[in-house]
């Protein structure tokens, strides 16, 4: 009897499953736990590749604006710290790989991590090592004809009434506002890029092919680098009255403590300073004048800048005014010119009839600026800077400027770009 209950007992298979449940079960837990692993060293790779982008784009925000990109990038890696490092940040200004090798405008960073988990040192998995990469770059966002300097919460860059503004190019506002360029009323406005430093909202007084570009990165003064104006013993007052013509000769260059224009004056050739007063040009005044430009400043502007020259032109004058077009001169391209002292406290009218010929740019890095065309009116190559731009008018600003020595203005964004 005990020989076959033995016998029985050797052949009894019930208990199979639970014993072979019992031996795989380290296996199982250890899968289980790479898995889990394998999951972790997932979101570290998401969480350095993060850190990575935020770091290169921080260091190219800091290239475009003159700043430190190492500096920029390290201060982000270390608030943004989503993983431990293993290894020193790789941080090059100019990157050493990649498309951008070589680029000063470009910020690529390279950050590593390795640590070991439970489960896969149990099992002897060598821990990985984890790397995030990024390069970022400042680029360019397209030529712009158009700049406002406004860096509050002030709108930047206004258009209303039955503006029609066909700029052949693009405006951009340094202005922080929620809506930084206004485009209200009847106006028409075609421009790409339209960019600002605050938001942009979109409206069907845009048409195509305008596109919007809010929150780039502030725009610098295009013209920044023009000398201050410094003048003493100006001539008196320009003046010439209704049916008065000043042609042969033509009023030569010089410093003139302001201007009053109603008949027919043309310019000579070369650069005007005005001293204090107003460049101020009548409905029924003609002005003529190539290679001309007017500086609008004042002989006691350091202690009193509130008497720094203003301009106004009525829309009923004839302009026929070009700026220089040689690159040796400091004023190229420069038609009217603002002595950047001036206080924001006006806003400088420039208007003109059907018969105008401008050619140049409007600097007025200071003050406000409002330009209202008339249809018909030759505007091929014309470029704005002010504090604050407004158009109230037609405008169809071609803006093909080969061989007018006007230089374009060309905006900037910051992208990832590897």
């Amino acid at each position: 009897m005990f020989g076959r209950a033995v016998g029985r007992l050797l052949r009894d298979r019930t208990g199979n499953v639970l014993m072979m449940a019992a031996a795989s079960m380290p296996l199982l837990v250890g899968a289980a736990g790479l898995a889990t692993d394998t999951v972790q060293w997932t979101l570290w790779k998401r969480q350095i590749q993060r850190q990575a982008d935020s770091a290169a784009l921080a260091g190219a925000y800091a290239v475009a604006q003159g700043f430190n990109a190492s500096d920029s990038a390290t201060a982000d890696i270390s608030r943004m710290a989503l993983v431990a490092l293993t290894q020193t940040p790789t941080i090059e200004n100019a990157p050493t790989s990649g498309p951008f090798a070589g680029n000063a405008q470009a910020v690529r960073v390279v950050l590593q991590t390795s640590a070991e988990l439970p489960f896969s040192k149990i099992l002897g998995v060598k821990a990985p090592v984890i790397y995030g990469e990024a390069t970022a770059a400042v680029v360019g966002s397209g030529d712009y004809c158009v700049v406002s300097l406004e860096k509050t919460s002030t709108v930047g860059i206004t258009l209303q009434g039955n503006a029609t503004v066909n700029l052949g190019c693009g405006i951009v506002t340094n202005s922080r506002a929620s809506n930084a360029v206004y485009a209200g009323g009847s106006s028409t406005v075609a421009a790409t890029p339209v960019a600002a430093v605050g938001g942009l909202t979109s409206s069907s007084n845009y048409v195509s092919p305008t596109t919007l570009l809010p929150y780039s990165i502030p725009v610098q003064d295009p013209y920044a680098g023009l000398p201050t104006p410094n003048v003493s013993g100006c001539s008196a007052k320009v003046s010439v009255n209704p049916q008065q013509s000043v042609v042969s000769p033509p009023l030569q260059p010089g410093c003139y403590k302001g201007f009053d224009i109603k008949g027919t004056l043309t310019m000579a050739p070369g650069v005007y300073y005005v001293d204090g007063g107003t460049f101020d040009v009548g409905s029924q005044a003609v002005i003529n004048g190539t290679d001309v430009t007017i500086i609008l400043t004042s002989s006691n502007a350091a202690s009193n800048p509130s008497s720094i020259a203003t301009v106004s032109i009525n829309g009923g004058a004839t302009l026929n005014l070009k700026a220089p077009t040689d690159t040796a001169n400091p004023y190229h391209g420069v038609l009217f010119y603002q002595d950047r002292r001036a206080l924001d406290s006006g806003t400088n009218t420039i208007n003109g009839n059907a018969s105008s010929v401008l050619q140049g740019a409007f600097y007025f890095p200071g003050q406000a600026m409002s330009f209202s065309g008339t249809s018909g009116m030759t505007t091929d190559c014309v470029k704005m800077v002010g504090k604050r731009v407004t158009f109230i008018g037609n405008s169809n600003i071609v803006n093909q400027c080969k061989d007018t020595g006007v230089d374009k203005f060309t905006a900037t964004l910051v992208k990832l770009v590897g």
